[in-house]
């Protein structure tokens, strides 16, 4: 039997890896770093879909205004926002669609957008549930409401 060099047997082994110690130590600090960014990271997500749901809401009142000056009135509550993209039995001049899309686009937690002609403050009222899906709430959860 050959005898091994005790100074070659403390040596780390040159092909590489990392110890349990090591990989627990990384761990440690990425769930700290996700602790503290974490939080903000999801208040920005929340307040981007609000941000969002009221642009689109601002773009589905445009185009109503558009269809508003082609046919002299606003969509029935019946009709909804759909007669922004097709074409609306019994409306002579309509010169659609309105909208870029060929569907009515959903609000940014995939609901529909409900719509009332005349609405409680306006000629139409366009509103988006919030992250819920219904009426009330705060947070995530407020509605929005055109203007």
């Amino acid at each position: 039997m050959e005898r091994r060099k005790t100074g070659a047997r403390n040596k780390r082994d040159k092909r590489g890896g990392f110890t349990l110690v090591e990989l627990l130590v990384v761990l440690v600090i990425l769930s700290l770093i996700m602790g503290l960014v974490g939080p903000r990271v999801l208040s920005y997500l929340s307040d981007a879909r609000s941000k969002s749901a009221k642009l689109q809401i601002e773009s589905l009142s445009s185009a109503l205004d558009l269809f508003y000056l082609d046919t002299g009135r606003y969509p029935t509550t019946s009709e909804g926002l759909d007669a922004l993209v097709k074409r609306v039995p019994n409306v002579e001049r309509w010169n659609g669609p309105y909208l870029s899309q060929n569907a009515v686009p959903a609000d940014p937690w995939g609901n529909s957008y409900e719509y009332r002609s005349p609405g409680d403050t306006g000629p139409y009222e366009i509103i988006s549930l919030g992250a819920d899906g219904r009426k009330g709430g705060s947070g995530d959860d407020q509605d929005i409401k055109s203007k």
